[in-house]
């Protein structure tokens, strides 16, 4: 199994903005920026290791921070696993930053065949990948 973390607050994947008057699309900076952390993060779990080149099991954790201006009550709720975040980014989002891994730890994010997406509470905010070979 690979597990490539990254901490701080999980970001999605902005859309692409375009500028108006020659309808170039470009990547916002903090997508871009993001992307570049998770790539390096991956990178030094990988190690020199080969790419996966058969089917991929991938398990998302979006660990998101629990708001200080909760009461003392509805934070311990939130660490106990009682309340789930609702709140961006949306899990499709967090599951397009899974481009960041192509031709690091896989070819292409065309090798996930079975996928699940978690986004819980937590006082240390991290985006988790468990990356694992599926065998037929």
């Amino acid at each position: 199994m690979i597990v490539v973390e990254l901490t701080g607050v999980p970001q999605g994947v902005a859309r692409p903005r375009f500028v108006r008057r020659s309808g170039v699309a470009f990547t916002p900076a903090h997508t871009r920026n993001y992307q570049a952390a998770l790539r390096l993060a991956a990178q030094e779990v990988m190690e020199g290791k080969p790419l996966l080149t058969g089917p991929v099991s991938l398990a998302v954790t979006a660990a998101m921070p629990i708001p200080s201006s909760w009461s003392l009550r509805k934070r311990q709720a939130a660490r106990d696993g009682l309340l789930k975040p609702t709140t961006r980014p949306d899990f499709e989002n967090l599951a397009k930053q899974v481009d960041a891994f192509n031709l690091v730890v896989w070819r292409d994010d065309a090798q996930v065949v079975i996928a699940t997406i978690t986004k819980i509470y937590s006082d240390k905010p991290a985006l988790r990948f468990e990356i694992s070979e599926v065998k037929p």
